[in-house]
């Protein structure tokens, strides 16, 4: 939804270009007004959203980044591969449950095996162990299954302490979380075991991303948009499983929904499963 000024802006422009010959679509004014549009319907809380990332990013650099500078400094490389993997075998059902639901039934199937090796002979999922055999690593979601499904991004938006998401996509942070075996784990174990668990968890995905933060850091004028327009075409790179044709980056709006396609929200709209 257009904000109110950007429509007041609309209204006086159809003013004074009323009767006038018709603004060419290569006209510099035009397209910036166009692309401003774009960009207000894309993120229409853009206010509300900045609020959030600075106070995300003000808890980060105080405390999460120190944290994780500690963990990688002192942490062996070796054990920090073992603990990340240990973290995304635990959060894998998340992944295998979405194969079946974008009807991916053979990589489901893989998935589901790829589990079951590293939760046994891998350790608890400490050593990639399924990998070598031919069960490489998939990334899916319940954000990604709705687009698969042909829901359309909607509006970004910035979850506190959690980071960018969409309207699509806020729906897959609680599927993700009852489905991770740590929420399973939780029910039985006792909160002193968990909590310790839990927090090198954050510390393990926060040392992860630390390259990605300096590159913004240092690359970006605008880190917000940098944050923003980098999360939008991940997801899209991910939608496509890591091939979106070209046609699919003319729209913002409609940035994962397939070319020749309707957008998302009208009659009849149908988007199959990806093979």
């Amino acid at each position: 939804m257009k904000s109110t000024p950007i429509l007041a802006l609309l209204l006086v422009c159809a003013s004074v270009l009323a009767g006038c010959a018709t603004m060419r679509p290569s006209d510099p004014n035009m397209e910036a007004l166009e692309s401003h549009e774009r960009m207000d319907s894309i993120d229409p809380n853009e206010k509300t959203n900045r609020k959030f990332y600075e106070f995300t990013d003000m808890v980060d650099r105080n405390i999460l980044a120190p944290v994780a500078d500690v963990y990688i400094k002192y942490v062996p490389n070796p054990m920090q591969r073992s603990i990340g993997n240990f973290y995304d075998n635990v959060a894998y059902p998340n992944v295998i449950l979405n194969d079946f639901l974008q009807g991916k039934i053979r990589q489901g199937f893989q998935d589901t095996l790829r589990f079951v090796i590293n939760s046994t002979i891998g350790g608890v999922g400490l050593f990639d162990v399924a990998g070598p055999m031919g069960l490489p690593q998939h990334d899916e979601d319940f954000g990604q299954t709705l687009g698969v499904w042909g829901v359309g991004t909607g509006s970004y938006l910035f979850v506190p302490l959690l980071g960018p998401s969409s309207y699509r996509d806020a729906p897959g942070i609680p599927v993700s979380f009852f489905s991770n075996m740590l929420f399973v784990a939780g029910t039985f174990a006792s909160s002193a075991v968990m909590a310790p668990i839990s927090v090198l968890g954050i510390i393990d995905k926060r040392a992860r991303l630390s390259g990605p933060m300096r590159v913004r850091d240092q690359a970006a004028l605008d880190p917000y948009l940098f944050v923003r327009e980098g999360f939008l075409q991940q997801r899209k790179h991910l939608i496509y499983d890591g091939d979106p044709p070209p046609e699919s980056y003319d729209d913002p709006m409609n940035h994962d929904i397939p070319p020749n396609e309707p957008a998302a929200g009208t009659v009849g709209q149908t988007i199959k499963p990806r093979p």
